[in-house]
Order: structure tokens, then sequence, then C-alpha cells
């Protein structure tokens, strides 16, 4: 049956209380009312109000520090979850939102002006505020919720000064309605928006053309069967690649169904990644094409208004003013006033070849939000697919698991139909009427995996192709745009570690997980090592490099701390890589595979010597355990951390995902520092048992607090190193001896 003929009977059956979503929705989408609560009121009767709801919330910290709380409604759950959440780390909450409101600048200065623009372009608060207004009863409350969690803590919290956000309103949420780490916006290059509105051109950075070597974000999810395991229930791995200390570790409960563990992004109200007793889902960064840019053909006329060509007629290009604030040297708040442009496709963010490009994205903040919150309460796939139906997810693939047994794969729902004869990897011609988007593809024509004969279903931010081995989708059967990410090294590694066995614990799938097989070097240094061997005995590299050399031909391509072959190898890969970029994204090649297929000997050769000279430079030796370069180190609670070579750090026996170690840690040297710190890469991870009594284990980077002065700042650090799962306190009776606080909001 095709899901857009079951969808109304599957969601009335999981939301209960929700049972206004659909025309809720339909109210926001015509912009009209629906009625209900406003904004909160200011002063005493407001404190009054919050001190009646802390009442029916407790927060229980275990001896992790993680918050586990209960609230009598999902409200109260959700104003006690805010309140934890602030508790542990308000910085990041209130930068969060600086963020996606388009106000850091007010906080950082004028350097931050554009990419405030850039949100704004897309993000419109007296919009917001509209479909506030509309929204269904039941997420006003929870927004409502939402809002007074955060504004009790700074009124029991006065210590506490906001950079710029004194008062949260219910509206905001609306602003970050996704757990993705940028999102779609991110995309839209920030020099060529500056150059576009200061009236310049300007060519794009290597950075943002893709030039430079860059951690790849993203992450990995894995599903397994219960004709897979051991004992028969279905295992999910949680294993998000994102910046470290990005999203809180929690577990929500409410008198109202709610029963949640994951990791929430500081400031949302949903768990993102994570699960309940009955379903389980994990995020990844998708390579499907659902962003697009528009080149239009723009007019101006004798009266200097401008329009632009849309089939044989004219259409007026819409023009908005846009007033930012930021903040000045000597403190005060200043404004740049802006004249914005769109088409029906989107807004103006830059010009190319005469041509102004307008960028294309989903922008669904209302039910976006409501799928992000609604999943959290599914029971099975039927509820899960039943909630994927407001196609509000675009940015994000999921590997599902079910205590039912169930496992899935799914791409991003809010997915645009399009010609396929137009190549949408590039703008295109907005002035054609047929490179319009076209509606939304329905959910079962959608490329994706539902309980797959192979037993497990996998994605590690490549293509879907391979997804389940044999049994995945077929490349053949669908557009072009449902992939623009090809393979990735992990991908191979994936399957390799997912077809070793049919027998798959908790303990083998975390082990799994942390599998330190590395797929690009062992595709990529043989060629070296041939590259080598094939010199004269009188060429002078024949010498000077036999020692390197014969440490990569004996390595067995695993990486740990005491590796020395580790170390070389990813030096070499990064010497290899920079100067050849460029001719990869000529080819319309991935780095992997034009590194395999196209580098000539005498590049990889020199690559490895300036690898050797780097590390004697650096290290003194060309051998240097990997462990004694690749470290975490967590100083302080600041966002942006300083690294110090002269302070304590650990070492990390991963690398990069860059390499295929399903493992990620995204590390670099920094100004002043000689060794390599991580800031990105494995954060939250958690593999979970679905069987009739759930089971879960988990481990955040450093740990639940942001405060230095916190037991619980860094104390997973080496359980984090280590890939040392501990177990997850999910039921009551896990608690017990486990608790090291109990109290309500405002105590």
């Amino acid at each position: 049956m095709d899901h857009a003929q079951n969808d109304g009977l599957s969601r009335r059956r999981i939301l209960g209380g929700a049972a206004g979503l659909a025309a809720g929705a339909a109210a926001v989408a015509a912009g009209l009312p629906t009625g209900g609560a406003t904004a909160a009121g200011k002063g005493g009767s407001d404190l009054a109000r919050w001190r009646r709801q802390a009442a029916h919330v407790t927060i229980t910290r275990d001896d992790w520090g993680i918050p586990h709380v209960t609230g009598r409604t999902d409200a109260d759950a959700v104003f006690g979850m805010m309140y934890a959440q602030a508790e542990d780390d308000f910085n990041r909450i209130e930068r969060n939102y600086l963020v996606s409101l388009g106000r850091l600048a007010e906080a950082e200065g004028e350097s931050a002006i554009w990419q405030d623009l850039r949100q704004r372009l897309f993000i419109d608060p007296e919009t917001l505020k509209r479909y506030y207004a509309a929204c269904p009863d039941w997420l006003r409350k929870l927004m409502q919720a939402w809002a007074d969690g955060l504004n009790y803590y700074l009124a029991t919290h006065p210590e506490v000064r906001p950079r710029v956000i004194t008062r949260f309103e219910p509206w905001m949420p609306l602003s970050f309605s996704e757990g993705s780490i940028g999102g779609d916006i991110e995309r839209v290059p920030l020099s060529q928006l500056q150059a576009f509105y200061e009236g310049r051109s300007a060519p794009m950075t290597d950075e943002e053309r893709g030039l430079l070597f860059r951690e790849p974000s993203g992450s990995n999810g894995m599903a397994i069967a219960p004709s897979h395991t051991r004992d028969g229930h279905a295992l999910l791995l949680i294993n998000p690649h994102t910046s470290f200390f990005f999203r809180s570790e929690q577990h929500v409960t409410s008198g109202e169904g709610l029963d949640v563990y994951g990791a929430a992004t500081w400031g949302q109200f949903f768990i993102y990644q994570g699960f309940n007793a009955h379903t389980g889902w994990m995020h990844t960064s998708s390579g499907v094409d659902n962003v697009d840019e528009f080149a239009e053909t723009i007019v101006t006329g004798p009266d200097g208004r401008r329009s632009y060509r849309y089939g044989t007629r004219l259409r007026p290009v819409t023009t908005k003013t846009i007033t930012l604030s930021y903040r000045t040297a000597e403190g005060g708040l200043a404004r740049r006033r802006f004249t914005t442009y769109a088409t029906h496709h989107g807004p103006i963010v830059r010009e190319a070849d005469g041509k102004w490009i307008a960028f294309a994205l989903m922008n669904r903040p209302v039910e976006a939000l409501q799928q992000s919150f609604l999943r959290t309460k599914t029971r099975d796939y039927a509820s899960y697919i039943a909630v994927a139906g407001l196609k509000a997810n675009s940015s994000n693939n999921t590997l599902f698991a079910s205590a039912k047994g169930e496992i899935a794969f799914l791409v991003p729902q809010f997915m645009p139909v399009r010609e396929d004869r137009f190549d949408y990897r590039k703008p295109v011609d907005g002035s054609h009427p047929e490179t319009d988007w076209h509606g939304l593809h329905t959910l079962r024509s959608l490329p994706q995996v539902v309980n797959p004969r192979n037993g497990w279903t996998f994605n590690t931010n490549n293509w879907p192709w391979t997804a389940a081995g044999p049994d995945s989708p077929r490349a053949e059967d669908y557009p072009r745009y449902f992939d623009q990410a090809g393979e990735n090294p992990r991908g191979p590694q994936a399957i390799r570690v997912l077809s070793a066995r049919t027998d798959f614990t908790p303990q083998t799938l975390i082990e799994a997980a942390f599998d330190r097989y590395l797929t690009a070097f062992a595709r990529l240094v043989p060629q070296l090592v041939a590259a080598w061997d094939k010199l004269p005995d009188d060429d002078p590299q024949k010498s000077a490099l036999a020692g390197p050399v014969g440490l990569l031909r004996d390595w067995d391509h695993r990486w740990s701390a005491e590796s020395t072959a580790t170390s070389l190898a990813v030096f070499w890969g990064e010497a290899l890589w920079a100067p050849l970029a460029q001719a990869a994204r000529d080819a319309g090649m991935s780095m992997w595979d034009y590194l395999a297929e196209r580098a000539t000997d005498p590049q990889r050769l020199t690559a490895l010597a300036e690898a050797t000279n780097r590390l004697t430079q650096d290290f003194g030796s060309w051998q240097v355990p990997w462990g004694e370069i690749n470290r975490f180190q967590r100083n302080d609670g600041a966002i942006t951390q300083t690294f110090d070579d002269a302070k304590p750090s650990i070492p990390v026996p991963f690398t990069s995902a860059q390499w295929g170690s399903l493992a990620s840690f995204g590390a670099r040297r920094y100004p002043g520092t000689k060794r390599y710190y991580g800031t990105s890469g494995n954060s939250f991870v958690a593999v979970v048992e679905f069987g009739p009594r759930l089971r879960a284990w988990a481990v955040t980077a450093g740990g639940a607090s942001g405060h230095p002065d916190s037991p619980h700042f860094n104390d997973q650090a080496e359980r984090y190193a280590n890939g040392d799962l501990r177990p997850v306190y999910f039921y009551p009776e896990d608690l017990k001896g486990h608790i090291e606080r109990r109290y309500k909001p405002g105590q």
C-alpha cells in the first residue's frame, strides 16, 4: 500500500493527544490561525507559574552526571529537559539560537554579519511567530514549556549572564527544528553571499570549493536483524560524527507515554539520536540532492525595477529589507540594512556567469519540529514511517530498529520531484519552467531498505546502493539526484565487518564499530610500495625511503596508539591529498578514487618524503607512535577551545574517517601545537539491543557537563578513547545504586 494512503490512520494511532496534527499542519500551510497559547507574560506571575510546573518535574542525575528527567505531562518533561540542559551548558544553548535566529553578530561582532544574513534570508522571526500561532495545540504547549524551562533556569541562576538572549520566546524552536549539524543553509558560500550583496565579484575560496583537506562530516549507523544476532534481538549502532560536545545525553519520560533516551542537540526539546523501549533511530548526513540552485536571467526595466525571465514572461524580483544588529568594538550595538532579493525558487545568494543564483531548500519548520518530536514516541516501523509522512527531514538518512525485530534504512523524506534530464548538481536554468520542483516524492518511491533478507543495513554517508549488500536498492531504478555522495572508504569497511558473522551480540557490534582496519590505506599503500619497488637501485629515493616503505610494507593497515605505521600513513595521505585536490575535482572523482586511480608514482613517493620530513621535524623521528600524535584534550568549557601541547591530554588510537576508520577522530595541528587534537568525529556512541527488556551501552566525548569544575566534565574521556561503552540506566531499577542527586528544577 502507498504510504500516502495509510498516513491518517497510522498517525491517529500513535499521536494520542496530538490528534490535531493533520489539521494543524494544514492550517499552517494555509497561513490560518488555530488559536491556543501565546508567549509568556512577564513578572512575578511567570515565576509563580514556573514554580508550579517545576513541582511536576523531577531530575535524577546518575553517577555519570546524566539527567533522567520525569514529568507529569510531555510539557512538564520538556520543561525539565531544557532546565537540565541549561544546567549543563547554557552557553551552547544560547549560541545555537544566536546562529539559528541570525543574531550571532550581536555577540561576536560585525565579522558574523554575513552568517546572520544567510540565516535571515530563510528564517524570518515574524513569519515564525505567525507559524507558532497556527501550530497544533499540543505542539504549542511543548514550545511554551521549552521557553519556560530556559527562562526558569535564568530566573533561578542570576549569576548566569546571557550574551544576548535574556528571555526565550516559545516560537524560537521553529528556527532550529532539526537536529542536523549545520543544516542545508550552510551550503550557501559566505564569500559569495557577501560579494553579491556588496556589489562585487569574488572567486570561491578553496575551502568552499572543497579543495582543502578536512574531516568528513557525517556519521555511521548500523541495524542488525534478529536473524543475524546470537540472541534473536535486533541491534542498532548509533555513531554520530559531529563536533564534540554538540549534544546533551539525556533520558526524558512523562506520564503521557514519553520515555526516550539519547542525544539532544543543545537547545532542542527532542532526542535526535536515540531510542525508546520499542524503537531506535540513528541519523547520518545524506548524499541525496534535495537542495538546488537556479540561475536566474535578470532584466532591469526603464524604471530600475528588476524582473526575472520565466518561460515567455517576466516576473518581478521580490525585494525585502533585512536589518541586522552587531556588537561594536566599544561594546554597543550598531545596525546594517540589506536590500535582499528572491524569486519563486528562493533567495538570491550569489552571482555566476552573469546570472543571479537562487537557492532552494526545505523550509517547513512546523512539520520538521513535529516530526523531530513525534518520532521519539513511536512503537514500531509502521508508526515511525507514519511520522516520516510529514516529509520534513531533508538532510539525514535514518537507520531504524525495533523491538519487533524490524530494521530499515531510509533516505530523507523531503525529496522534490525533478526532471532527471537536468543536472541538479550544478545551477539549472531558472527561466525554464521544467527545471522547477514538481511536488515531493511519495515515501514509497524513495530508495529504502526494510527488513532485508541479508539481515543488516547501514550507512556511512555513502550512497544507498550498498546499504544492504545484495539486497540494496539499485541505482538504475532511481533518478540521478538520489545520490551525489558516491562511495567512501567507510562503506566497504562497514560491509566487511557486517558480513563477518551472523551471531552479533551488543559487544561484538561495539567491536565492529571500533574495528581497526583502514580501507583507504589498504587500497593506497600497496601502490606506494610498488612505486618504490620499481625505482632503479641508484635512484636517491630508493635508499632514502627504504625504511619508511619497509614499515608500510609490513603494516597490517590497522590503527593503534602504538602503531608507527599509522602515523606515517596518515602524514603521507595528507601530503598526497593537497596537490591533487583540484585535479580530482576537475575529473569529477572522489579523492579516494582519484588517489587510487590517477595519482602517479612520483607523486606517491614525493608525498612519502614530505611525510617523513614533517614527522622528523616535529617529533624528531619518522617512527612516532600514533598515540603520541593523536590526542584528546579538554581544557575548558569554551566552544572554540585553545589547545596546548604542554597541557594534559590522552592518546586516541583511531584516525580520521577519511581513511576508512568507522570510529572517527577528526584531529589536526593548531597554532602553537605539533600534536593533533580532535574536535569532531565520534561524539555520542551507543549500541542498543531491543529484546523483551531493552539493554543499551553508550559513551559521550569528555563528559556530560560543560563546566570544568564538574566531576563530569571529563570523566568519560578514557572510555571514549578506548571504545569502552558504559551501561545505560534505562529503567528505574537500573538507576538503583547509581544516583548522585535527585531534585526539582529550581532547587
